[in-house]
């Protein structure tokens, strides 16, 4: 396969049985393999969905500066998306997150504000308002922005594509929802 950016990769991940649970169920066990997305999580969906909306809506223009408060793998969708796009992208997060979240968001090119680690999420999500309101950054808004879960009824397809009426159940973790939420609509 060919394809003119690492966006175009995005989705269509391998889904892969595993054969060593099958002596100790009654059932087939299936795990699609989110972690072949292009930045390395389901993330990579909601990501890239939630720019392309605000773009053709546009509420996000060549140019623009997006800004996301982020403990984890959104905004390291975010970061990948944003490079490629050539926006600007800054990451709101706790002072006391992970070296390597850190590291690899900086890697993608984002710049990074870090909060005080007693005001947690709240001081991020705070500080990432107040800077976009402030600076006119668009502010992607993971936890409410419907593109987010939206991201995940192309999942909820190619999940359908690969087990059609044959599938029993479900089971995904949990952050903003947004998986959950798309694959159930």
């Amino acid at each position: 396969m060919k394809f003119d950016n690492v966006l175009q990769t995005v989705g269509r991940t391998p889904v892969v049985r595993l054969n060593s649970f099958t002596d100790y169920l009654a059932h087939e066990l299936w795990v699609k393999l989110e972690s072949f997305n292009p930045a390395g999580s389901v993330k990579d969906r909601p990501a890239l969905n939630m720019i392309e909306d605000a773009e053709q809506r546009g509420t996000l223009n060549p140019g623009d500066t997006i800004i996301e408060p982020t403990s984890g793998n959104t905004g390291i969708g975010l970061a990948m998306v944003a490079a490629v796009k050539g926006y600007r992208a800054i990451f709101v997060m706790s002072e006391d997150m992970s070296a390597e979240r850190k590291q690899i968001l900086l890697a993608y090119g984002a710049e990074l504000v870090l909060t005080p680690a007693d005001k947690g999420t709240v001081g991020a999500i705070e500080e990432a308002r107040r800077l976009s309101e402030e600076k006119g950054y668009f502010f992607v808004g993971q936890h409410y922005n419907p593109a987010n879960p939206a991201a995940h009824q192309i999942t909820a397809n190619e999940i359908y594509e690969d087990f059609g009426e044959k599938l029993d159940a479900i089971v995904c973790t949990t952050g903003t929802g947004g998986t959950i939420s798309g694959l159930s609509t």
